[in-house]
Protein backbone atom coordinates (compact mmCIF):
# COMPACT_ATOMS: atom_id res chain seq x y z
CA UNK A 1 0.00 0.00 0.00
CA UNK A 2 2.69 2.43 1.21
CA UNK A 3 4.51 1.64 -2.69
CA UNK A 4 1.09 2.78 -4.44
CA UNK A 5 1.02 6.21 -2.19
CA UNK A 6 4.44 6.52 -3.07
CA UNK A 7 3.84 6.22 -6.60
CA UNK A 8 1.43 8.35 -6.40
CA UNK A 9 2.75 10.96 -4.51
CA UNK A 10 5.52 11.33 -7.07
CA UNK A 11 2.88 12.33 -9.73
CA UNK A 12 2.63 15.48 -8.24
CA UNK A 13 6.55 16.07 -6.87
CA UNK A 14 8.50 14.94 -9.80
CA UNK A 15 11.89 16.62 -8.08
CA UNK A 16 11.65 13.19 -5.76
CA UNK A 17 12.11 11.34 -8.97
CA UNK A 18 15.73 13.58 -9.53
CA UNK A 19 17.29 12.29 -6.25
CA UNK A 20 17.63 8.80 -7.40
CA UNK A 21 20.53 7.39 -8.99
CA UNK A 22 22.23 9.35 -11.99
CA UNK A 23 20.78 11.52 -14.30
CA UNK A 24 20.25 10.13 -18.12
CA UNK A 25 20.80 11.67 -21.43
CA UNK A 26 17.81 14.07 -21.62
CA UNK A 27 17.11 12.06 -25.42
CA UNK A 28 15.96 9.37 -23.27
CA UNK A 29 14.04 11.74 -20.83
CA UNK A 30 12.85 13.43 -23.66
CA UNK A 31 11.45 10.49 -25.43
CA UNK A 32 9.80 9.26 -22.56
CA UNK A 33 7.55 12.48 -21.97
CA UNK A 34 6.60 12.25 -25.80
CA UNK A 35 5.29 8.73 -24.93
CA UNK A 36 3.56 10.06 -22.04
CA UNK A 37 2.09 13.02 -24.46
CA UNK A 38 0.97 10.20 -26.46
CA UNK A 39 -0.55 8.09 -24.00
CA UNK A 40 -2.83 11.02 -22.89
CA UNK A 41 -3.63 12.11 -26.36
CA UNK A 42 -4.51 8.00 -26.65
CA UNK A 43 -6.85 9.00 -23.19
CA UNK A 44 -8.48 12.44 -24.49
CA UNK A 45 -9.63 10.28 -27.87
CA UNK A 46 -11.18 7.34 -25.60
CA UNK A 47 -12.99 9.94 -23.65
CA UNK A 48 -14.43 12.11 -26.81
CA UNK A 49 -15.46 9.08 -28.38
CA UNK A 50 -17.53 8.11 -25.00
CA UNK A 51 -19.22 11.24 -25.11
CA UNK A 52 -19.41 10.81 -28.63
CA UNK A 53 -21.19 7.53 -28.51
CA UNK A 54 -23.29 8.95 -26.15
CA UNK A 55 -24.24 12.18 -27.84
CA UNK A 56 -24.81 11.05 -31.24
CA UNK A 57 -26.48 8.09 -30.94
CA UNK A 58 -29.58 8.81 -29.37
CA UNK A 59 -31.83 6.16 -30.80
CA UNK A 60 -29.32 3.15 -29.58
CA UNK A 61 -31.20 1.38 -26.68
CA UNK A 62 -30.00 3.22 -23.25
CA UNK A 63 -27.93 0.38 -22.02
CA UNK A 64 -25.65 -0.48 -25.23
CA UNK A 65 -25.34 3.42 -25.32
CA UNK A 66 -24.08 3.53 -22.04
CA UNK A 67 -22.29 0.88 -21.63
CA UNK A 68 -20.74 1.40 -24.71
CA UNK A 69 -19.59 5.16 -23.69
CA UNK A 70 -18.92 4.17 -20.28
CA UNK A 71 -16.51 1.58 -21.40
CA UNK A 72 -14.48 4.30 -23.40
CA UNK A 73 -14.35 6.63 -20.74
CA UNK A 74 -13.08 4.09 -18.39
CA UNK A 75 -10.53 3.21 -21.13
CA UNK A 76 -9.71 6.80 -20.82
CA UNK A 77 -9.46 7.39 -17.58
CA UNK A 78 -7.07 4.27 -16.88
CA UNK A 79 -4.95 5.23 -20.19
CA UNK A 80 -4.68 8.76 -18.57
CA UNK A 81 -3.47 7.42 -14.73
CA UNK A 82 -1.25 4.97 -16.87
CA UNK A 83 0.35 7.42 -18.41
CA UNK A 84 1.52 9.24 -15.45
CA UNK A 85 2.28 5.72 -13.18
CA UNK A 86 4.59 4.91 -16.71
CA UNK A 87 6.48 7.65 -17.14
CA UNK A 88 7.76 7.75 -13.40
CA UNK A 89 8.53 4.26 -13.69
CA UNK A 90 10.12 4.82 -17.10
CA UNK A 91 12.08 7.89 -15.27
CA UNK A 92 13.54 5.92 -12.31
CA UNK A 93 14.21 2.91 -14.46
CA UNK A 94 16.66 5.54 -16.62
CA UNK A 95 18.14 6.98 -13.53
CA UNK A 96 18.84 3.39 -11.95
CA UNK A 97 20.49 2.17 -15.16
CA UNK A 98 17.39 -0.48 -15.11
CA UNK A 99 15.54 -2.15 -17.90
CA UNK A 100 12.43 -0.26 -18.52
CA UNK A 101 9.40 -1.74 -17.19
CA UNK A 102 6.86 -3.97 -18.78
CA UNK A 103 3.48 -3.60 -18.88
CA UNK A 104 0.42 -5.41 -19.78
CA UNK A 105 -1.58 -2.24 -19.97
CA UNK A 106 -1.35 -2.20 -23.92
CA UNK A 107 -2.89 -5.21 -25.10
CA UNK A 108 -5.38 -4.86 -22.20
CA UNK A 109 -6.51 -1.55 -23.62
CA UNK A 110 -6.31 -2.68 -27.38
CA UNK A 111 -8.21 -5.55 -25.75
CA UNK A 112 -11.46 -3.01 -24.75
CA UNK A 113 -10.95 -0.57 -27.78
CA UNK A 114 -11.48 -3.72 -29.73
CA UNK A 115 -14.69 -5.20 -28.33
CA UNK A 116 -16.13 -1.76 -28.25
CA UNK A 117 -15.19 -1.63 -31.83
CA UNK A 118 -16.73 -5.04 -32.54
CA UNK A 119 -19.84 -4.40 -30.86
CA UNK A 120 -19.94 -1.01 -32.74
CA UNK A 121 -19.67 -2.89 -36.04
CA UNK A 122 -22.96 -4.96 -34.92
CA UNK A 123 -24.43 -1.83 -33.91
CA UNK A 124 -23.97 -0.11 -37.66
CA UNK A 125 -25.00 -3.48 -39.70
CA UNK A 126 -28.08 -4.51 -37.78
CA UNK A 127 -29.10 -1.06 -36.94
CA UNK A 128 -30.60 0.85 -34.29
CA UNK A 129 -33.16 3.08 -35.56
CA UNK A 130 -36.19 2.94 -33.32
CA UNK A 131 -35.36 0.98 -31.02
CA UNK A 132 -34.51 3.10 -27.78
Amino acid sequence: MMGIVRNVRVWFVPEEVRREGATPDYRFSLANERTFLAWLRTALALIGGGFAVDQFLPDLRWGWRVGLALALLAAGVLCSLRAVNHWVRCERAMRRNEDLPVSRFPALLSAVVAVVALVMVVVVLVGWEGRA
